[in-house]
């Protein structure tokens, strides 16, 4: 379970992104957070893996109080959280396939068993055919699903997304948001960060799903 309790997140100079923020998500739910831009959406996914922490309050994940883990406990926590964010930070020098590897050598997988577990994050996402491409060779939509393979290469139990459907074509972003709702059906918690209204009701039309509603900071 995940549970955000009176969380405010306090910038130097004091803008705050996030204003006494508390809810709940429990195992296996598949969560929309929806806002304007500048809502603090993109901020309150940061906390989980603690690329942010919060200044005030607790962010419960798994029974760990993420906000005042030590530094050295969070490489841990982040092989069980698979992160999808606006910057993708794809590496263009490497093929699709040694993109997805990489997560799997930084932890230490026997190099046979990785391959094994590459491909088969490839072709979750549709991109098995286009494993020794670059990801510059790779539309929008097929950069955003190699995102989503190296997120899920380490099979993890929660995955974030921030704007997911952001800047792809109806078709594309339709994929994509199928693909976290497949996700969502085998037991993966979801938090998906989006103002993309037509992804929510896609994925409302073909599973269960939860939302709340950040405004300037606050939950509404």
């Amino acid at each position: 379970m995940i549970e955000f309790s009176a969380v405010t997140k306090r910038y130097p100079g004091g803008h705050e992104a996030l204003k006494n923020i508390s809810f709940t998500v429990a195992d296996g739910e598949l969560l929309f957070i929806t806002g304007h831009s500048g809502a603090g959406k993109s901020t309150l996914l940061k906390l989980l893996p603690v690329i942010e922490r919060a200044t005030s309050g607790s962010v419960i994940v798994n029974g760990q109080n993420v906000a005042s883990m030590r530094p050295a406990a969070i490489p841990y926590l982040r092989r069980n959280i698979g992160q999808v964010f606006q910057d993708q930070k794809l590496l263009y020098d490497r093929s699709v396939f040694d993109n997805v590897m990489l997560p799997l050598a930084v932890t230490g997988v026997n190099p046979k068993d990785a391959a094994k577990r590459a491909r088969a994050a490839l072709d979750k996402v549709g991109l098995l055919p286009r494993e020794k491409a670059n990801p510059i060779a790779l539309s929008g939509g097929e950069q955003q699903r190699l995102a989503i393979a190296r997120a899920i290469v380490n099979r993890p139990s929660i995955i974030i997304a921030d704007e997911p459907t952001s800047n792809l074509d109806a078709d594309y972003a339709g994929q994509i948001i199928d693909l976290f709702v497949a996700f969502h059906q085998v037991g993966v918690t979801l938090l998906i960060a989006t103002h993309d209204e037509s992804a929510v009701a896609r994925a409302a039309a073909s599973t269960r799903t939860r939302s709340v509603q950040l405004k300037d900071g606050a939950l509404i």
